[in-house]
Parts: structure tokens; sequence; C-alpha cells
């Protein structure tokens, strides 16, 4: 089954993005850094979604990230599935920080459950059948609006989302241009989607 190990986002200051992500977020492996000045404005057709356990756990990612240097997107709240927030991070990433849980059940653990890269898609029946037919699993599909494919095996799981469904998830305006700033890293081989997200074989 197709893995995704690590995603590499492009920044035009690698190491000041390194410290941000090793700050707020602890990760130092799912997230690798490279630079590039690559012309990118505007939503860049993805968002990376931290899930954990409960409220407390997203309150403190939020404040550790907003204390490293992002920016408040949509603040930490609770809404009908669940507890959450987003977050831009200083490179220009989006972030968004949920639980399914509304109440928690002990401490700040800072603990991780799962990350999701979701793909904001102009044709969502195109992009799915390009990910199936190079070993993708789909675990859920809701029409032309979400699809989920199944990450069991994978560090970080991977959706597609209809591009201005995501983009007002994320909270911004879902026009944009230039590169994603962003490169895939599994075991899928070297090969660019239909909506222009790369992926290479993780070293």
């Amino acid at each position: 089954m197709t893995s995704i190990d690590c995603l590499t986002i492009e920044a035009a200051d690698p190491t000041a993005a390194e410290r941000f992500y090793t700050d707020a977020f602890g990760l130092d492996k799912q997230v690798r850094l490279r630079a590039s000045e690559e012309p990118t404005s505007g939503f860049r057709g993805f968002t990376v979604s931290l899930v954990v356990s409960q409220p407390s756990i997203v309150n403190g990612l939020f404040a550790a990230a907003l204390a490293a240097g992002a920016t408040e997107l949509k603040p930490a709240k609770r809404s009908f599935w669940g507890y959450g927030g987003v977050v831009q991070a200083p490179d220009g990433t989006i972030w968004q920080l949920a639980s399914s849980s509304k109440k928690d059940t002990g401490p700040d653990s800072r603990q991780i459950d799962e990350i999701v890269l979701l793909l904001g898609v102009s044709d969502m029946a195109a992009t799915k059948r390009f990910y199936v037919e190079r070993g993708l699993a789909v675990a859920k599909s809701f029409g032309s609006k979400y699809v989920e494919f199944d990450g069991s095996a994978s560090p970080v799981k991977l959706s597609l989302y209809g591009r201005r469904g995501l983009a007002k998830v994320a909270g911004v305006p879902p026009e944009g241009s230039g590169s994603h700033r962003l490169t895939i890293g599994g075991d899928a081989g070297t090969f660019t989607d239909p909506d222009g997200f790369t992926w290479e074989p993780a070293a």
C-alpha cells in the first residue's frame, strides 16, 4: 500500500521554519524544509491537520504555534464535529488543529495522533482515480466533496477536498497562484498529480 513518509515544505528561510515546527508542534521527522523562492500567492491549495485526542491538546498546540510566530486564522473553539482551530505558519502553510472530542479527559499531553494532508482539488473524480491507480486505497468517499485514503500504515494520511470547500474550512479566500511550496515524500515514485502537487521518493 502506498504510504506518505514526510512532507517537504519549501520556505524562503528554512532554518527559521524548522525552528517554528520544532517549537510549535514538535515535528522533526514528518516535516522537512527546503529553501525556495518560487513565486506563490494566496491559498496554496492544501492544509495539514494535526489530529489529537482532546481540546486541551489543541489549546496547547495553538498557543505554542502563536508564540512561535503563527497567525490565527480561526480561533480554537467547539463546533458540531468537535473542537479545533486554524493557524498559518510564518512560511505560509496552513495548519488545522483538531479533536473530535469536546471534553478533556486529562492534562495536555501534546500527543499528536494523526497528521493528515488535505489537498484542495478541482476535479474530485479525476484526482481520486489518479491516486487509486497509484496504489492508494479509498477508506471513505463522499461524492465530489471529500475522499479519505487508507493511511493506517502511513505516518501522514492523505485526503482530498474540493478546493473552495477546503479554503472555507481554513478561513481564507480560495484564490491563489504559483507554487504550492510542498513536495510529498513517499514510496509511490516521482510524479505530479492533476492539481500540480509533486511527489518524490522519501530519502
